[in-house]
């Protein structure tokens, strides 16, 4: 009887155990602070106009980048990184370093995201004005 009341006892135990330990990892999980899978990895402020040229950008961008490199280019979290970020400022990536990504794809090399591929149907004149759309956010997010 002893054993029965002892073993129960111990069952009842690792299962309060586990239920905290799930209760604790879940609250962990869910902070604002911990990333999430898709979710957007930088706060980017939207100028309160962009120029025509910027705005068609901003359409083109939407249609062809925005499902990897997240609204706004904000990235997103395991996905692609986002455009406005010190690393792409002009000085670093030049317009032409879109124009390439966009053709030929490119090498990961600043993030772990693997290789970007190449991004069929663009122009150039297309991803000038999407470059154009990310040159304003990054210049409204103190980025030159």
């Amino acid at each position: 009887m002893r054993q029965t009341i002892a073993v129960v006892t111990i069952i009842l135990i690792a299962g309060l155990a586990y239920a905290i330990w799930t209760a604790v990892g879940q609250s962990v999980q869910n902070t604002p602070d911990t990333p999430v899978a898709g979710g957007e990895m930088a706060d980017v402020a939207v100028p309160d106009t962009l120029t025509q040229n910027a705005q068609i950008g901003k359409r083109a961008f939407e249609a062809n980048c925005a499902s990897c490199h997240g609204t706004n280019a904000a990235g997103r979290e395991g996905v692609a990184p986002p455009l406005v970020h010190k690393i792409y400022e002009p000085s670093h990536h030049a317009d032409e370093s879109f124009q390439r990504a966009v053709a030929s794809g490119v090498r990961a090399h600043h993030w772990p995201f693997g290789d970007m591929r190449a991004v069929e149907g663009l122009t150039r004149g297309e991803v000038t004005l999407i470059t154009t759309y990310i040159r304003e956010l990054q210049r409204a997010n103190g980025i030159n």
